[in-house]
């Protein structure tokens, strides 16, 4: 299998990944844990996940991890779409980040990615360098297109030279505003070389965080203040997916307005099942496990229809995240929480058996709020503003 024929084929469903079941990434997940998560993404038919950088142990035995399987079922399938983490100079330091030069672990980072696609061949199908690492609201890290470009093309190189399999892709993931999608500000010409440069583009949309900073398609509309609290709902997260949808589209009409047609997937959407801040019930009322289950079918019944990869962020909560904050959303966006409970998002696959003989830390895969749907619902808010346009 290619990156060309997986991407967008409905048959190997994409998911981003990270292990980590404690507050800080020190603990690594060990290679059996890593098993375990990997036998439960391919019960769920995923395919092919996303990781973020190459710096800590957890790649490196999550690609020891997957041969494993290989080895102990042929039939076993999953590939990786291998993230190089790319920040600018002074990024995560005291000292205020320059984002017109780069860290200088960018190399190290873009190096091992080399050396583990050349390792795992047969599971490395794809390298994305950076991960909202072009986004101006990414203020401690961003860096300018330039950067992208430059290592993007030392990969396609790297490949003309032999030195990497010539079927492997090469992109980067970031933001729908970072690809064109966005303001005038990013359609620079660097931008449009980096279009050119990669196998295909990879986008972020998430509807989720502009419920708080661009709440346009949140809310009860005016014509709808007679339905029911889950009819609200559903016509929210409708449009909630409508509003992804425009950004995709945003995208794609950038790319064909510089005369470059080429794939684009979506490297990263989600919806989180809690928050006490932005999107929980003091802020925008977005966060539950109703709303992130509507959202989760929504992207990949739209997705599946259209050919487009979706790798849904994430499939398991990490709470390293916002370690200070235990009920942060960023803790919260996976479709299986720490204790091994499928959210309500999964709970169709619990009552087929796709979990059936499986575990996590040691547990079986039952269902949040013991699957009684009235409970759920106690938690279930709905959004309080009208939206009159």
């Amino acid at each position: 299998m290619t990156a060309e024929k997986i991407l967008g084929n409905p048959k190997y469903q994409a998911i981003c990944y990270g292990g980590y079941r404690t507050q800080t990434r020190d603990d690594e997940p060990t290679i059996a844990e890593l098993k375990d998560d990997m036998r439960i993404l391919a019960a769920m038919n995923i395919k092919i996940i996303r990781t973020y950088n190459v710096h800590h142990a957890e790649v490196a035995n999550l690609l020891k991890a997957i041969t494993e399987l290989k080895k102990e079922n042929a039939n076993f399938e999953m590939y990786v779409m291998l993230g190089a983490w790319i920040d600018c100079k002074n990024a995560w330091t005291t000292l205020p980040p320059n984002h017109h030069e780069e860290s200088e672990r960018n190399a190290i980072e873009i190096n091992e990615a080399v050396r583990l696609a050349q390792e795992y061949p047969a599971i490395v199908k794809i390298i994305a360098v950076g991960n909202e690492a072009m986004v101006k609201w990414a203020a401690s890290y961003y860096v300018q297109p330039g950067v992208i470009l430059k290592w993007v093309n030392y990969l396609q190189n790297v490949k003309k030279q032999g030195k990497l399999p010539k079927d492997l892709w090469i992109t980067s993931s970031d933001n729908f505003a970072s690809w064109g999608g966005g303001d005038a500000e990013y359609h620079v010409e660097d931008l449009n070389r980096l279009i050119k440069a990669v196998d295909y583009i990879s986008l972020h949309t998430y509807p989720m965080h502009d419920t708080h900073y661009n709440p346009k398609f949140w809310g009860t509309m005016t014509n709808e203040e007679h339905l029911s609290d889950k009819e609200k709902i559903d016509a929210s997260m409708m449009r909630a997916r409508d509003y992804a949808i425009s950004q995709y589209k945003r995208v794609v009409n950038y790319m064909k307005s510089i005369g470059i047609n080429k794939p684009v997937h979506i490297g990263e959407t989600g919806w989180a099942s809690l928050d006490n801040d932005l999107y929980g019930d003091r802020g925008s009322r977005a966060t539950d496990e109703y709303k992130s289950g509507v959202f989760y079918k929504l992207m990949r019944d739209w997705t599946n229809k259209e050919g487009i990869s979706c790798f849904y962020f994430e499939a398991f909560d990490e709470n390293w995240k916002d370690s200070a904050n235990p009920v942060g959303s960023e803790n919260h966006f996976g479709l299986i929480n720490l204790q091994s409970e499928a959210k309500f998002a999964l709970w169709n696959d619990v009552d087929k058996g796709t979990f059936e003989g499986l575990t996590r830390n040691g547990k079986p895969i039952s269902k949040t709020y013991k699957g009684n749907e009235k409970a759920l619902w106690l938690d279930v808010k709905t959004p309080s503003e009208l939206v009159t346009h």
